[in-house]
């Protein structure tokens, strides 16, 4: 007799719809972005955060909001944006989760959109995992070397 297989909750992403799932993705960019990473609370948030961007909530198996990301349409094409992973979450395939739900959902809507993010230096090789390829001079943004990064199809 073999032992009894459980069911073990997996990891989720979804779009952002409610007011506490954008608050939950709004505080892990903070704690990513403000805290760890000293960007500038004003650079965090802008415009398009109540406008016009798409945002994405990712949950650990455990149901904990430990991944956010957004994207918007732009005159360059569709920009992925403000990728974030809680610390205690990294290395457990949430950023590919995350990643790979947002580029569903953007290839479904804009299937021949031009897709391209600006990545950190060391979120570099994750990109280039998923298909992206570095274009250009590296540049600075909030004091954070950067590479723009195009999705190769």
């Amino acid at each position: 007799m073999q032992p009894a297989q459980f069911n073990k909750p997996e990891k989720s992403v979804v779009r952002v719809t409610d007011l506490r799932d954008l608050d939950a993705a709004f505080a892990i960019r903070e704690k990513v972005f403000v805290e760890e990473q000293n960007v500038p609370l004003d650079e965090e948030y802008d415009a398009h955060d109540r406008t016009d961007a798409r945002h994405y909530l990712a949950r650990a198996a455990d149901g904990t909001p430990a991944g956010a990301a957004r994207w918007r349409a732009t005159a360059h094409g569709i920009k992925l944006e403000r990728f974030a992973v809680l610390a205690d979450y990294r290395n457990q395939q949430l950023g590919a989760a995350l990643l790979q739900t947002v580029l569903h959902d953007v290839q479904t809507e804009f299937p021949t959109a031009h897709v391209y993010l600006h990545a950190q230096l060391r979120a570099m090789p994750f990109y280039a995992r998923h298909g992206f390829a570095a274009v250009g001079e590296m540049f600075e943004e909030c004091d954070i070397q950067h590479f723009k990064m195009v999705l190769e199809n």
